[in-house]
């Protein structure tokens, strides 16, 4: 025979505790064991049952004074847990849990409707600077005909198997639980004739065109959330919301990091050796560019300000332009530039093949 637990014990609560701190502690292992959040797990149920039977018991003044007196060796024990604690257990629970132990809710209750999401494409630099673009997006509304009731007419009637309170009552161990009534899905309410225009549903598909606002500096794979604009609700419910998901088309010559942009610009070798001047195209325009004598290839150059304004209004990124070695083949350079090449490559010691032209390949054909 298992031994009960001292039920102060259970609760964790010292004798002296009162009505409140019990109370308290009971909800907090309510919420902890409860098989709802629990579920398959024997080991919570247990431990709820014992939390439940422990309250029962000290959530009582009389009980609790003979239990203060006798504990567990009581003739007759306390025979199990009083029903009459269920409006108890109801409010505790309900509360918790929204499952309406031992509650009769009347009236109509609307379901929420669906979120939807809907993918727009933008190019690179509309993404950059943001734009207003209208959408048309595919939803269901609240039939105009039937006003959302689903019924022709408007007419409902009251549903036969919650008698209008929109659930029903059932036994589960020492638990007398309500669930939503099955018949009616909660509503207390049933349909008696079909609107014709929804067949039933309260809703219609609808084309709805919304004007949306790209804010400047987005990026691919941002959610843009419109509040209420998803799904309408059935039977006055709240509508859902709209997620529209930005996809970003690449650019042909710009790479975003960020609120930075990178553009990879080829230089020749006497640029790079020289220093130059460049005029870069930016988002904001062309500007100037100082290459320094002596620049390597992979290096960065800063145009502050020149890229992606940032989400938080923080100001804008920045233009990187990455600096890169045109390298040519030989066979598109003309005679005088090999020669200078040759040339330099003696001055700096630099071994290189010998090339030759066309006319000397066919030349050497015959030799």
């Amino acid at each position: 025979m298992t031994t009960k637990r001292d039920y102060y014990e259970v609760l964790g609560v010292p004798r002296d505790a009162s009505a409140a701190t019990i109370k308290s502690a009971y909800r907090k292992l309510a919420v902890k064991y409860h098989p709802d959040r629990n579920p398959d797990d024997v080991a919570a149920e247990e431990k709820f049952k014992e939390a439940a039977e422990a309250y029962a018991v000290l959530s009582e003044p009389d009980k609790r004074t003979r239990y203060d007196r006798f504990g567990h060796r009581m003739e007759g024990g306390f025979g199990g847990v009083d029903p009459t604690i269920f409006g108890d257990f109801s409010d505790i629970l309900g509360d918790l849990f929204g499952f309406g132990f031992g509650r009769r809710r009347g009236g109509r209750r609307g379901t929420p409707g669906a979120d939807l999401r809907y993918e727009l494409g933008l190019k690179f630099e509309e993404a950059a600077f943001g734009k207003e673009v209208e959408i048309r997006v595919p939803r269901l509304e609240t039939c105009e005909v039937c006003s959302g009731t689903g019924a022709k007419g408007g007419e409902l009637r009251t549903c036969d198997t919650c008698g209008g309170h929109g659930q029903v009552r059932f036994s589960q161990g020492f638990f007398s639980v309500a669930q939503t009534c099955p018949n009616c899905r909660g509503e207390g309410q049933v349909v008696r004739d079909p609107c014709a225009e929804c067949r039933g549903d309260g809703r219609v598909e609808k084309q709805r065109n919304l004007e949306v606002k790209i804010p400047p500096g987005v990026d691919n794979g941002i959610r843009l959330r419109l509040r209420g604009e998803g799904e309408h609700g059935r039977r006055g419910g709240p509508a859902g919301d709209l997620d529209v998901v930005i996809r970003v088309e690449a650019h042909e010559r710009f790479e975003r990091r960020g609120s930075d942009v990178y553009e990879i610009v080829e230089l020749e070798y006497p640029q790079l050796v020289l220093g130059t001047t460049l005029e870069i195209e930016t988002l904001h325009g062309r500007d100037k560019l100082e290459v320094p004598s002596g620049t390597k290839p992979g290096q960065e150059f800063r145009m502050r300000g020149q890229g992606i304004s940032r989400l938080d209004s923080t100001g804008r990124g920045d233009h990187v332009v990455l600096a890169a070695l045109r390298v040519p083949k030989a066979r598109d350079l003309g005679a005088e530039q090999l020669e200078l090449l040759k040339k330099l490559a003696e001055l700096e010691g630099a071994e290189v093949h010998e090339h030759q032209g066309v006319i000397d390949r066919v030349k050497s054909l015959f030799h």
